[in-house]
């Protein structure tokens, strides 16, 4: 079994995310996507969060009645900030049946190089690199597919932004996350 593990603050999850995740699916890169909610990015250790909880049940209202899409909170349980080499290593040892494939978006290849033990990830996992504007991705190394997903321009920081405003509507959230942040007051700036 081929596991898409594709990480992020998903501070919230929103539509291009699920609609990324359903086109690896769909087109044989992975045999299902496992949405890995962050705690902390190390890259930005500033950033406002909601709470791990809340994202974590965002994430998991987007994916309800979606195929082979799934959230993980396995680097909830490992010390802060979390390096994705770790969490790699503590999936294969609790899911040794599984094929482990880092998901990340081509912005974040860029700074690869910078991520803890990024060559230890290189030798021991695959990557799909996501398409983003802006980027290129040439001579990338082995082991290394570019997936054909779209290029969507939805964007978390947009969305807390709007909601934060009280100008926002939904577009570009699953409803069931919309209803949710709604609900709860979630983003706003009062």
């Amino acid at each position: 079994m081929t596991t898409g593990i594709y990480g992020g603050t998903f501070n919230p999850i929103h539509l291009g995310h699920l609609h990324l995740g359903e086109a690896l699916v769909r087109d044989g890169l992975v045999d299902e996507l496992w949405y890995l909610v962050s705690p902390q990015n190390p890259f930005k250790v500033d950033q406002a969060l909601l709470s791990d909880e809340e994202r974590l049940h965002l994430a998991r209202l987007a994916v309800e009645g979606r195929k082979r899409l799934y959230v993980s909170d396995a680097e909830f349980r490992m010390p802060r900030p979390s390096y994705m080499v770790r969490t790699l290593e503590t999936l294969r040892r609790e899911h040794p049946d599984r094929e482990f494939v880092l998901v990340i978006g081509a912005d974040n290849w860029e700074r690869f190089p910078q991520w803890y033990e990024s060559e230890e990830i290189l030798r021991r996992h695959r990557l799909i690199i996501l398409p983003r504007p802006g980027y290129k991705l040439e001579n990338l190394p082995e082991g290394i597919t570019v997936a054909r997903t779209p290029l969507l321009n939805i964007s978390s920081t947009e969305i807390r932004r709007q909601i934060a405003s009280g100008n926002y509507r939904g577009k570009g959230l699953p409803r069931t996350v919309w209803r949710e942040i709604r609900r709860k007051g979630l983003y706003n700036s009062k």
